[in-house]
């Protein structure tokens, strides 16, 4: 049947098969600029995770505006006068900027010890810096000591600032999220009507149609928050930071490294390419179709709502080492038949090329599309949609490589093969000759490989430390490195708590008349006290604020926990106040009610929620802490707020993006663990459907798994842990190294079938189909190297293991594999000709 295609239709037509795959591409081309980049915290998260419904709800509950972080190191003391015009200065030209709403920083805080003050004086005129009403002396003592202020407004130093450069709030963003998510929450639980999935999908276009605009927007912004900032330098040393910085960072890496990529790994192909094959159309027609096949996936990914994310920023280079590989195997196969066939014509060499190497290549793109596949049963939205960007690229790789290989090749001249290097210095041949006489040695180090990989992957961690993400050199890293170590830490994190019900009995207790430090001035402003602040009178109960108190200083006391704010901050700072004295409730509800909204946004009501009867402990973890395990970190938070501090268990709920980034991990983790083994089960059943052989099939998956597992050694021994990108490595390069293990065996029983003889053939294998194995696992290697050149370190490692992996898998496709047929027969004795 494919025969009959290829000579009544592709030989018969081919300029006909050439304009209608330079048709698709050219369609679909069209839709290549719909394929958006999306690098959001939305994109790294598990889909259904129970904690992502509550992580919202305390971010509309306690919602404050996003902001970015300039952390400043002036040259100048801290509270110079100089220091201070600068921050003024900096300050005026960020609020130019569109899109910013306020600043935060030391010369607009309130100071509520410069000079201590009781608290109704206090409430009258709150002094600031920039207001010129605080003492300076006393307000450096108070940044140093102050727990709201130091390790998060300054570094404990008093030698590095930060500002807070709030940004104008997105309502309407916000308004399109929530509808979007809850129509997405009706989908997942399946009460989404027809009416609703369409309204969904409207929703869907609308919202990204719009984040689309916001992003552009906020690009924008930051641009002029940077230049903003290179303008300032010469007075000390500034940092941006911020998750909109990054988010808006990370779409810039992923564009660029797509560019990077896709123009590097051609380059480095066509110079593979040219020093294999030394012939110039063996270089222009896999460039060509490498070209049209990304072309028209990408158009088929944009036309079907796909999106790029860092985890599938590498497809296009994935896709293009793939393309190659399978052009290779022809070119090579076509070479072969050329030299030992000179008297051929040029359409029954193309017909017998293309056949020949259609099963094996078609059976090698199965397994690999069952590699990428296997992604799509993690629950993560990137890493599904990497599956299935890789599984439709590879598809369609392969439909246009066995459209346009014979197409073009039978409308061109015979063109003798030159000599390739291999021929001029075969390495396939030594190994094969180092398999016939030293195959003992291939297994004694296969079985010291395999206790070194079961060993290393006994030490694997699961770990996501976003400030080791980055290459020293970018901003990202410098900017969280300050914050990280000087600012009370990077990732955030939140832990709510409901607070207990106030006995029905109970009474807000009063001010004592006889106060001999000015509370009894409180009597004036009894009258003041409407019902929303008679309200906060009685909620502040002293139960509740041991409550508070308590968890507070915990949390301060755990290790590799940086800053907590919370309402315990307050109480602190009230017991400065106060003169040791704690506030009570009464005291409590006037600073909630009274104190100035600008101030009390920032100090007070992000961490309590009256009406929820919450309190909110906002936590900085110390990401750049070696040995920080964040799992184990947050099991600790866990079980001693209820072992050690006392919380219900009903009543505590941690939540932020370090748990649902740590769920994404651990899923993944355990989503991975379970599919590699499901994966080796069904390549197994593969190999035997495919070889008719249990043994052979058995040779074949010991193969492929050796080479698999000695990359989880190595990351296990070097301590790299399993990431978002590293996770995936195992079902993405078993997909790929199964090709060369499939050609092997398939090209090893046609050499069989001429003499019954197992080292001939093994011989004769390694000099054909060994040279198309080398040639393509060259090829992949190199092109996986370029991913070094990304500043996103998970990206290099995902590069530099691959390339591990590859070089393994060529190895014991050429050692340990012959040597196991060698050992084991698997074809049996072969005394006629093998139908293949």
């Amino acid at each position: 049947m494919l025969k009959r295609f290829y000579t009544g239709f592709v030989f018969r037509y081919p300029r006909t098969v050439i304009a209608l795959v330079l048709l698709a591409a050219a369609l679909l081309g069209t839709q290549a600029v719909k394929l958006s980049v999306d690098a959001s915290a939305e994109t790294l998260l598990l889909e259904n995770d129970k904690d992502l419904a509550y992580t919202r709800l305390v971010a509309k509950r306690y919602r404050g505006q996003d902001f970015l972080v300039v952390t400043y190191t002036p040259d100048a003391d801290l509270l110079a006068p100089q220091t201070l015009d600068n921050i003024r200065t900096l300050s005026a030209a960020l609020l130019k900027i569109d899109g910013i709403d306020s600043v935060n920083s030391i010369l607009n805080v309130p100071l509520l010890e410069s000079p201590p003050k009781p608290v109704k004086e206090l409430l009258e005129k709150i002094p600031s810096i920039e207001a010129g009403d605080a003492n300076l002396t006393l307000a450096r003592e108070e940044f140093k000591h102050n727990p709201l202020y130091v390790s998060n407004l300054v570094s404990p130093d008093l030698k590095t600032t930060a500002l807070q450069v709030n940004l104008v709030r997105d309502d309407h963003y916000y308004e399109l999220l929530d509808r979007l998510n809850a129509l997405r929450a009706a989908d997942d639980n399946g009460t989404l009507t027809a009416e609703g999935r369409t309204e969904l999908a409207d929703a869907t276009a609308v919202f990204k149609a719009y984040r689309d605009v916001a992003r552009e927007r906020d690009h924008r912004m930051i641009l002029a928050v940077r230049d903003t900032l290179r303008t300032h330098q010469a007075a000390g040393q500034l940092f941006l930071g911020g998750v909109t910085m990054i988010a808006d960072d990370m779409v810039t890496f992923v564009k660029r490294d797509l560019k990077t990529y896709g123009v590097a790994v051609l380059a480095l192909l066509i110079l593979v390419l040219w020093t294999v094959f030394r012939q110039k159309r063996w270089v222009a027609l896999p460039v060509l179709i490498s070209a049209l096949s990304i072309g028209i996936t990408v158009g088929l990914l944009g036309m079907l709502g796909f999106e790029i994310t860092v985890i599938s920023s590498n497809f296009i280079s994935l896709q293009l080492i793939i393309t190659i590989s399978i052009i290779i195997h022809l070119i090579v196969r076509y070479r072969e038949l050329a030299l030992t066939n000179p008297e051929a014509d040029e359409r029954s060499l193309v017909l017998e090329s293309t056949l020949s190497m259609s099963k094996p290549t078609f059976f090698a793109i199965i397994t690999t599309i069952a590699g990428f596949a296997s992604l799509m049963l993690s629950g993560i939205k990137p890493v599904i949609a990497l599956g299935w960007m890789m599984s439709i690229g590879i598809s369609v790789s392969l439909i246009v490589a066995y459209l346009l290989f014979p197409a073009v090749n039978v409308l061109l001249k015979r063109k003798q093969p030159k000599t390739t290097f291999d021929k001029e210095f075969s390495v396939t041949k030594i190994l094969a000759t180092f398999t016939e006489r030293h195959g003992a040695l291939t297994l004694m180090a296969t079985v010291l490989l395999i206790a070194f990989s079961v060993t290393g992957a006994q030490r694997l961690v699961v770990e996501n430390s976003f400030i080791n993400y980055f290459k020293p050199t970018t901003e990202i890293f410098q900017g969280m490195s300050v914050i990280d170590r000087q600012l009370g830490g990077t990732t955030p994190l939140d832990i709510t708590i409901d607070l207990p019900q106030p006995p029905a009995a109970q009474t807000p207790s009063e001010p004592a008349a006889d106060s001999s430090d000015g509370f009894d001035e409180f009597d004036e402003f009894a009258e003041e006290f409407n019902a929303e602040a008679k309200g906060a009178q009685y909620w502040f109960t002293e139960n509740r604020m041991e409550v508070v108190r308590r968890v507070h200083e915990w949390l301060e006391s755990v290790p590799h926990v940086g800053k907590v704010l919370s309402l315990g901050t307050m109480l602190e700072v009230g017991r400065t106040l106060n003169h040791g004295r704690e506030l009570d409730n009464f005291e409590l509800a006037l600073l909630y009610n009274e104190m100035p909204a600008k101030f009390a946004n920032i100090i007070l009501k992000p961490y309590v929620s009256i009406e929820h009867d919450q309190a909110r402990f906002a936590l900085r973890i110390i990401d750049s802490d070696p040995d920080l395990r964040r799992a184990d970190l947050l099991k600790e938070l866990h079980d001693g707020l209820i072992d050690k501090v006392g919380i219900p268990p009903e009543h505590l709920h941690i939540s932020g993006l370090m748990v649902l980034y740590n769920n994404m991990l651990q899923s993944l983790f355990e989503s991975q663990i379970a599919t590699l083994g499901v994966m080796a089960v069904l390549l197994f059943l593969m190999f035997w459907a495919l070889f008719r052989s249990f043994l052979t099939a058995v040779v074949a998956i010991i193969a492929n798994l050796v080479p698999v597992g000695t990359v989880f050694g190595v990351m296990g021994w070097s301590n790299i842990p399993l990431d978002m990108m590293t996770i995936t490595i195992a079902a993405i390069s078993i997909g790929i190294a199964v090709d060369d293990t499939i050609h092997y065996i398939h090209r090893f029983r046609i050499e069989l079938a001429r003499d019954g003889d197992y080292v001939a053939a093994m011989h004769r294998s390694h000099e054909s189909i060994g040279y198309a194995m080398s040639y393509t696992s060259a090829a992949i290697m190199i092109g996986f190297v370029i991913l070094v050149l990304s500043v996103f370190i998970p990206t290099i490692y995902f590069g530099l293991l691959t390339v591990l992996v590859m070089f393994m898998a060529i190895v014991a496709d050429l050692l340990l594999l012959p040597k196991l047929i060698l050992l084991l027969r698997p074809f049996g004795q072969v005394t006629k000709k093998v139908v293949n």
